[in-house]
């Protein structure tokens, strides 16, 4: 090979490698629901009712808020030990329907046995996915996540899945503290994003709610 020869095949490597592909760079930006977030509750779920709860968290005024009143459909999304559930099963009576969720099939066991026990006759138990409550759709009215949004693996896809659910007017309410994700809380502003980017938009915002609480939160589907 002579020198031309030599110097002809040097240039058109340089160009080669000019126009080759590039590769993806390691910091892009995270995809959605890959935020940090709380491992989900798996210990003794006797600790949800401890005394004075209902007056700190000012349950009944949460429940005055979202709307549950005799009647209505409401969602329990997280329900843990039926605390909650409960409570909302007695104020919509006989002819409402709470629906308790959780991914832990322990919880729904437990939830199960303390409806029987205090002969609450409205409540169904959902066994749910962490990023699907599996609710029926077109028969809720108002949804309470308390002390859970920080442990949703799947934020974003758990919001938009609850929509199908939605009756009109229907109210998503969620209480927690601010974290990073994985202590246990999450920044309000985070809630308030990925629940816009789930389609909702934030139609109150309240801070009374105590027992280690920073805000409530109450959400409607945009049109």
């Amino acid at each position: 090979m002579n020198r031309f020869q030599i110097v002809f095949l040097a240039c058109c490597l340089c160009v080669s490698g000019s126009f080759s592909p590039s590769v993806p760079s390691a910091t892009q930006t995270p995809a959605p629901d890959t935020r940090k977030t709380s491992p989900p509750y798996t210990g003794d779920l006797t600790i949800f009712d401890s005394p004075g709860r209902e007056k700190r968290l000012q349950i009944d005024r949460v429940m005055d808020i979202l709307g549950i009143e005799p009647g209505k459909g409401v969602a329990d999304i997280g329900a843990g030990s039926g605390w909650f559930t409960v409570r909302a099963a007695r104020r919509v009576g006989e002819n409402g329907r709470i629906y308790a969720v959780d991914i832990n099939p322990e919880a729904i066991h437990y939830i199960e046995d303390r409806s029987q026990k205090e002969g609450l006759h409205n409540v169904t138990t959902i066994l749910g996915h962490e990023d699907d409550p599996l609710l029926p759709a077109d028969q809720i009215d108002a949804i309470l996540l308390l002390k859970t949004y920080h442990e949703v693996a799947k934020p974003v896809a758990l919001l938009r899945h609850l929509r199908a659910a939605l009756r009109p007017g229907a109210k998503l309410g969620i209480i927690d503290r601010n974290g990073n994700g994985e202590n246990h809380g999450v920044l309000r502003d985070v809630v308030i994003r990925e629940a816009e980017e789930a389609g909702y938009e934030l139609a109150g915002k309240y801070d009374f709610v105590k027992d280690d609480m920073d805000y409530f939160l109450v959400f409607v589907a945009k049109p």
